[in-house]
């Protein structure tokens, strides 16, 4: 590998790796920014919505964009716009205008991950490409995974502001290399689809804010996500048929799904949300909240997955020309249900042993399955349209994420509901476990504090039998996963790149 592909990469993941972490690094800082912004608890988690929302909404203009301005000018735009509107977010002084920059971090930030994926394919030649997705997969696996470890970090030794500052000198870093170094892609003329851009912005930003917010809201029975869901729906709908249908330039082309590759990898990319993204939140809240472990050590204890997947992903760059991308995927399932599986059989009084090593085995999981399904998304597709499809791609990446996250945190809290209903019958006068249970304490089932108690350990008992039944769900997740390899489609080795997405 010559200089140049190096220094493309360095500059494109510079990029990624400031867009990715943004996604996790600001979370364990938004108790501080509500108190600065003078924001309550629920208002403070628009600053995140906000930012997915645009997020999902631009991504699939990756393709066009890339088309009319040329890759390496979109690229520049896309930096220099980041950077500026982290500057502003670390400046704003109210929460209105924190949720303003940050929809606008998030319109710039949509584009850096798609576009850095389509310029490392092209930089890498086809049989180094599996290289090119590790270098690719260490930014977007391993970013997000150290961000809380350092976003408390710096709100505890600087300020919260410092989450947005630091893009500062890595994005102008990645901006004078990309200046440099990034090779620019012929313009197309291309109109743009206004019918299928609005409906697809409709659509998605109204699911985003409903998977964003259902927990929080109890899903349906909020009246604004019943008509979030119709309008997303609606819109959704429209999209696909307008599309299909139309006689005009599609916003995108949907036949890029017709590769049997590209759509299996994708639905299994939707399939890890739950297992990888879901699961990675609910063991935030089980080290923070159950075990009452401090932000900054639960970080910690969660580093050692991140580590793992980052050795792993320079085993699988080493070896990618030599082993098929399929049996890679294969172990990594397998290291990913050893992982959750371990997990299942915690207790309250669960050592750092027991902590890490599943950690571990959920790090070579996570890099021996996200690398090879990325570089078997593109295999059997041409590069000429590279960019569009690692558009569409890294949106259906961010989906599979947010409906994870949300899934998981429901399992989680209906199975904590659930459990407490059924326990919590035992707290009555007549109950003999509970006369034994406070009888060490010489309190009795009349006096308040005993039922106090009482109610606590039910609900201690309920949380913990919750979080293995949602250990459990991750651990299916991964063995519904495996079917979904027979259908994989492995190209000859010297095969000719393919020059169109299907035959029409």
């Amino acid at each position: 590998m010559n200089s140049k592909p190096i220094l493309v990469a360095i500059a494109v993941m510079a990029a990624t790796i400031m867009q990715v972490l943004d996604t996790t690094i600001i979370n364990v800082a938004l108790p501080n920014m509500a108190g600065q912004l003078d924001a309550t608890p629920d208002n403070i988690s628009w600053v995140l919505t906000s930012y997915l929302i645009a997020s999902a909404i631009f991504m699939p203009l990756t393709g066009y964009f890339t088309d009319r301005l040329g890759q390496k000018r979109f690229l520049l735009i896309c930096i220099a716009g980041f950077v500026v509107t982290s500057a502003l977010c670390g400046m704003a002084t109210s929460l209105t205008q924190m949720v303003l920059f940050r929809f606008l971090q998030g319109v710039f930030g949509a584009s850096l991950v798609p576009l850095s994926q389509s310029i490392m394919l092209q930089a890498y030649p086809g049989e180094q490409r599996g290289k090119a997705m590790a270098i690719w997969g260490m930014g977007v696996m391993v970013a997000p995974i150290l961000g809380p470890t350092l976003g408390g970090w710096l709100t505890d030794v600087v300020s919260w502001r410092w989450t947005f500052y630091i893009n500062l000198p890595v994005g102008i870093a990645s901006l004078i290399l990309a200046l440099r170094h990034v090779p620019d892609s012929a313009v197309k003329a291309r109109r743009m689809d206004w019918f299928g851009f609005t409906s697809l912005a409709i659509g998605i930003g109204a699911i985003q804010l409903v998977l964003d917010r259902g927990n929080q809201d109890d899903w349906f029975s909020s009246q604004t996500l019943i008509f979030a869901t119709i309008i997303s729906v609606c819109s959704l709908l429209f999209f696909f048929i307008y599309t299909i249908t139309g006689k005009h330039h599609p916003l995108f082309d949907l036949r890029i799904f017709k590769d049997r590759n590209f759509l299996v990898a994708s639905l299994i990319m939707t399939t890890i949300g739950i297992g990888f993204f879901g699961g990675m939140v609910l063991q935030s809240l089980y080290l923070q909240n159950f075990l009452g472990y401090p932000t900054f050590d639960a970080g910690l204890y969660m580093a050692p997955r991140g580590l793992a997947s980052l050795l792993i992903m320079i085993i699988v760059g080493k070896f990618s020309g030599k082993v098929q991308p399929r049996n890679f995927v294969l172990v990594g399932i397998f290291c990913s249900i050893a992982g959750n599986y371990l997990m299942t059989r915690f207790t309250g009084d669960v050592t750092a042993s027991e902590l890490i090593v599943p950690m571990i085995f959920q790090g070579f999981g996570m890099g021996l399955i996200f690398v090879p399904i990325s570089t078997l998304a593109f295999t059997t597709l041409p590069k000429t349209i590279a960019a569009e499809a690692a558009g569409i791609y890294s949106l259906i990446r961010t989906f599979g994420s947010a409906l994870g996250i949300s899934i998981i945190a429901t399992y989680f809290s209906r199975s904590t509901q659930e459990n407490w209903a059924l326990m919590r019958g035992e707290i009555t006068p007549y109950s003999e476990t509970l006369h034994q249970y406070l009888a060490p304490l010489h309190l009795g089932t009349q006096d308040t504090q005993g039922i106090a108690l009482a109610a606590r350990a039910v609900m201690y008992q309920s949380q913990s039998i919750a979080y293995i039944d949602s250990f459990w769900f991750s651990t299916l997740n991964f063995v519904f996963m495996l079917p979904l390899l027979l259908l994989v489609r492995t190209p000859a080795k010297g095969a000719p790149a393919p020059t169109h997405v299907v035959a029409d």
